[in-house]
Order: structure tokens, then C-alpha cells, then sequence
């Protein structure tokens, strides 16, 4: 966030892995992706921060979540 002093690490991704088949084992979950984005969200002191999983930030694309930018 610009000027707010906020050191952020991204955390390792969780990146999805092709299978064979869409069966999963017991006890997993899953969830498929049609579209939209996936983003890492960080708040801090009423602010809205939203990445990409590579850092790249996306937050002026989404100012209903991240006013702002």
C-alpha cells in the first residue's frame, strides 16, 4: 500500500495440479475455476490491499473492494 509503511510477504501459492480424472480422494475438497481471478487480500488499518499471486497488484482494477487503489 502506498505510504502506509506495510511490509507485505506473499505467501506460496497454492497452484492447481491437472489430474487425471475429478475424482478426489476422501475427506478432500475441491473447487473448480471458470473464471474471474484468484488474489492474495491483505488488510491492514481499515486498508485493502489485492495481488496477484506473482505480486503483481490489482486493487485500482476492484475499487468496490479496495477503494483507492
Amino acid at each position: 500500500m502506498k505510504g502506509s509503511g506495510v511490509t507485505w510477504t506473499l505467501p506460496e501459492p497454492v497452484l492447481s495440479t491437472p489430474v487425471p480424472s475429478p475424482d478426489l480422494p476422501s475427506g478432500w475438497a475441491g473447487e473448480p475455476k471458470s473464471d474471474g481471478f484468484r488474489a492474495a487480500v491483505l488488510v491492514d488499518a481499515g486498508q485493502v490491499m489485492l495481488r496477484f499471486r506473482r505480486g503483481t497488484e490489482i486493487g485500482p482494477g476492484f475499487p468496490e473492494v479496495a477503494p483507492g487503489g
